[in-house]
């Protein structure tokens, strides 16, 4: 019992010290959370405050200090950041506005601006416009109103002009009608059809075909009997028929009046008659023509009538065409004989022949020359022969002479066997006839010809003989004509002239005989030609080749190629934003003057001969309008003078306005073609480009053209030729033609600088790669050389300037067997065109700046990288020389550079252009 209260004695004790326990650590706990914290906060708030606010531990930090964890670190970063490009963006909103605000005060600047020159280009718009109506008005006051002449037309019944006194006082005032041709008529020739008449029957058939061939390539012919300036009546060579005599003189003389537009005198009417033989009857002597002319190869001295009938050529090459690979060189100049003759003479009435004591010259000199004159020169001639001092070949008896007039000396031999002694001759003589009242014959004139034909200087023994054209044609410059008195000191004289004489004389006869006596075709259109420039006719405009444009579709606006237009401050000219405008055509046709046709007529072979059969175009009718550089233009003023920025900024010069065309030649490479094209963009001067397509097949439909703000004139051709390059395109309407290759590079700087030197030498090529001809001793032929040399003679028309006077030149009178070459090979137009210019004017072509080749980066394959291309080449310029009969190249040292090319320079210190 003890134990058990013992024990909750001794246990209730305990319980009270647990629950005294549990409530003093409830309330110490409860001590602890609430008032220990705010003890702790007012002790660290009290220290922080006695530290000052730099010394604060736990009290609100700033913000960088805060941010000590890493990220926190990165987003204060970005905070920053972001704050700052904040700033920078309004920055820039506000400059921007202020531009925006300064740009609208210049737009309306710009548009007030506008607005004034509208009115100042209103304004001046109306000055020129009254400018040109004063200039019209004082232009109608001081020149008459001029229309074109009345054309009279012929009348059947038309009685014709009074009957003059007798035939032989006919002259071109007297008997020609000049009312039926009037300058602006073109000079229509209506041909009778001779095989409709009844002497028809008896003409040479060879001549008669020859003749018909002639007529209808002749521009002038007329099928129109009504408008007919001039009648052709074909009259002879008449053949005597085994069935059926020739008609009697006066029943020629009734079948002529019997012409439907005879009009009972005749007038207007020409009377050809062209001998084919040595032995030719004068039919037409005892004929009475009336007032119609004669044109034939004899004439007696009472039968010709000066300045109204025409001594002509004979007919030698009827339908043949003349072989220039027969034809011997013109050089050297010396050949095996120093003169020749071969002939007999025949035997007249006044026989030389005759007994008779010998007479000095003085006797013979006092009435008509006596026909022992023949005699002496015989003598003379002999003498010459037996003397060795020169190796001469006089031969006065024939094994087979040709038929021949009395007097005259007879043809010995064939023809192939007279040339072959002719080639080697240096001079053939030519003796007239006995009779001085034979002032020509056929004889002399088949004695000419042949001399003219092989390169043989003729020497014409006799003054008082008509040669052919002799109205027209300074012989001089040809033949050596010596009366036959000076039969003596005929040696002398030929001994005493130069070699550079002779071979002047010798080409100068080569184009004669080529221009005029050389084909049919070619003595027509001479006998054309001499009776419309005595009536003084202006010829019909040669002919342009019509360019037959392909469509094609402009692509966006060419840019710039920035290698090929950067000048610096190099100021190349203004490009021009007008229309572009062609060279002035030059009228003077309807005005030259008689010494401007004399001058034309007997022109050595050079750019102001006038060809009858290709009739100069109205742009360069006369030397004075080709040379210099005021060419073809009319007088507007000199130039601005001045150096410097005045200088580059115009052409200056006599002709200040002028541009030039592009001419480039292509083939089937579409993506060079496009290149090279626009890089002609912004060219100065430029008028043009005309784009020879060659290709048979047309430009690609999807292919866009570039649009260089000229026209592109993209021209057909009826066939791939080389030749196409330098046709006289209708198109082309400047002088100045700059020919270029698709694939060639020029800077706009080397073109202009080019164009600046050609006007200084407009009769020449001017362009950038020269090359040059050699002679190969070892071959004893011509070398074609491209490689780099102080010496040319040659300049590649893949890059040149050339006048367009050249392309009619190249394409309607160059020999055809030139431009037959040039298809053939596909090779050679540059050659050939360096070859006429250079026999044309005998000056050298100029190369400027130091430019060889052209290199075009990634372009096809051309012809020139074909190995045949060389050898091709070679060929053409030794044939080229067999044509001509000479080299007619000549090498130049000359090089033109401009001594400040390209160089950078203030424009109010820059210079002019300098040549060297």
């Amino acid at each position: 019992m003890q134990r058990n209260g013992g024990g909750v004695g001794a246990g209730g004790q305990p319980w009270v010290l647990r629950r005294v326990r549990l409530t003093w650590l409830s309330f110490m706990l409860f001590f602890i959370l609430v008032f220990f914290p705010l003890i702790a906060h007012y002790y660290l708030t009290t220290i922080d405050e006695a530290g000052g606010p730099d010394k604060r531990i736990f009290g609100p930090r700033p913000g960088g200090e805060l941010c000590e964890a890493k990220h926190v670190q990165d987003l204060c970063r970005i905070r920053e950041s972001v704050s700052e490009e904040l700033l920078q963006l309004e920055a820039k909103r506000q400059e921007l506005n202020g531009e925006i605000a300064r740009l609208n005060l210049r737009i309306e600047a710009c548009k007030r601006s506008i607005d004034s020159a509208k009115q100042d280009l209103l304004q001046l718009k109306n000055v020129i416009s009254q400018t040109e109506h004063s200039y019209k008005e004082l232009m109608a006051q001081n020149q008459p109103k001029l229309s074109l002449p009345v054309r009279l037309l012929p009348d059947k019944e038309d009685p014709g002009l009074p009957t003059p006194k007798s035939a032989r006082s006919c002259r071109l005032r007297s008997c020609f009608d000049y009312a039926r041709c009037p300058l602006t008529s073109g000079f229509p020739v209506y041909v009778y059809d001779t095989g409709s008449y009844p002497w028809g029957d008896y003409l040479d058939p060879l001549v008669k075909q020859a003749f018909a061939a002639s007529v209808k390539s002749n521009i002038y012919v007329t099928d129109n009997p009504s408008i007919a300036c001039l009648y052709l009546v074909l009259v002879g060579e008449l053949q005597e028929s085994s069935s059926s005599p020739l008609p009697s003189p006066s029943e020629l003389e009734k079948q002529l009046k019997a012409l439907p537009y005879w009009r009972s005198d005749g007038h207007n009417h020409v009377l050809v008659h062209l001998s084919r033989k040595s032995m030719t009857q004068n039919f037409l002597y005892n004929v009475s023509t009336g007032r119609a002319a004669v044109a034939q190869s004899t004439f007696l001295e009472q039968q010709y009538r000066e300045g109204f009938d025409l001594v002509v050529s004979p007919l030698v090459h009827a339908l043949s065409e003349p072989n220039f690979l027969e034809v011997p060189p013109q050089v050297p100049v010396k050949r095996k004989y120093l003169f020749t003759f071969q002939g007999e003479r025949v035997e007249s009435l006044r026989s030389s022949l005759q007994e008779a004591p010998p007479q000095s010259f003085e006797e013979e000199m006092e009435g008509d020359p006596p026909a022992d004159y023949d005699d002496r020169i015989i003598g003379t001639l002999k003498a010459v022969q037996d003397s060795h001092l020169d190796q001469v070949l006089v031969e006065f008896t024939c094994k087979n002479p040709r038929p021949s007039l009395p007097t005259e000396w007879a043809l010995c031999g064939e023809r192939e066997d007279r040339l072959e002694v002719l080639k080697v001759s240096t001079f053939s003589l030519v003796i007239a006839p006995g009779d001085g009242q034979l002032v020509a014959s056929a004889g002399c004139g088949m004695r000419l010809f042949e001399a003219l034909e092989v390169g043989t200087i003729p020497v014409v023994l006799g003054d008082h003989s008509r040669l052919p054209y002799h109205q027209f044609i300074r012989w001089s410059e040809a033949a050596i004509i010596v009366p036959k008195p000076r039969v003596t000191e005929l040696h002398f004289l030929l001994r005493s002239l130069s070699d550079n004489d002779m071979l002047a004389m010798r080409r100068q006869g080569r184009f004669l005989w080529e221009t005029y006596f050389s084909t049919s075709e070619n003595v027509l259109n001479t006998l054309l030609a001499s009776i419309r420039t005595s009536i003084q006719v202006p010829a019909a405009p040669i002919k342009e080749e019509p360019a037959h444009e392909i469509p094609h579709k402009a692509g966006k606006l060419a840019g710039t190629d920035a290698n090929l237009a950067d000048n610096g401050d190099l100021d190349l000219g203004p490009v021009e934003t007008e229309p572009p405008y062609a060279s002035p055509r030059f009228l003077r046709n309807f005005t030259y003057t008689a010494a401007d046709t004399y001058r034309a007529w007997n022109r050595a072979p050079g750019p102001f001969h006038l060809f009858p059969h290709t009739p100069l175009d109205p742009v360069l009718p006369s030397e004075a309008k080709f040379l210099g550089s005021g060419t073809g233009f009319r007088p507007i003023g000199g130039g601005t003078g001045g150096s410097g920025k005045e200088f580059q900024a115009a052409l200056g010069g006599n002709v200040p306005r002028e541009q030039f065309t592009v001419v480039m030649l292509t083939y089937e490479r579409e993506e060079v073609l496009m290149n090279s094209l626009e890089r002609l963009n912004g060219l100065p001067y430029l008028n043009k480009v005309v784009v020879v397509w060659n290709s048979p097949k047309p430009p690609s439909d999807d292919l866009l053209w570039p649009d260089i703000g000229l026209p592109i004139v993209v021209v057909r051709t009826e066939k791939n030729s080389l030749n196409n390059r330098f046709l006289p395109w209708d198109a082309v309407e400047t002088e100045a033609i700059l020919s270029i290759d698709d694939d060639a590079h020029l800077r706009h700087d080397e073109i202009m600088f080019g164009f600046r030197v050609w006007r200084e030498a407009r009769d020449r090529i001017v362009g950038f790669p020269g090359r040059y001809h050699a002679w190969d001793v070892n071959h004893q032929s011509w070398l074609y050389n491209s490689n780099y040399s102080c010496e040319l003679s040659m300049v590649l028309t893949g890059a040149a300037f050339f006048h367009k006077y050249y392309a009619y030149l190249y394409s309607y009178v160059m020999p055809q067997a030139i431009r037959d070459m040039v298809d053939e090979y596909i090779n050679c137009e540059d050659i050939a065109m360096n070859f006429l210019v250079s026999h044309i004017t005998r000056k050298p072509p100029i190369k400027v700046t130091s430019r060889w080749t052209f290199r075009c980066p990634g372009c096809p394959q051309a012809l020139s990288h074909d190995d045949s291309h060389f050898h091709e080449r070679h060929k053409c310029i030794n044939f080229f020389v067999k044509v001509y009969g000479y080299m007619p190249l000549l090498y130049t040292q000359f090089r033109v550079d401009s001594v400040l090319f390209k160089t950078r320079l203030p424009h109010d210190k820059t210079k002019c252009f300098k040549f060297i």
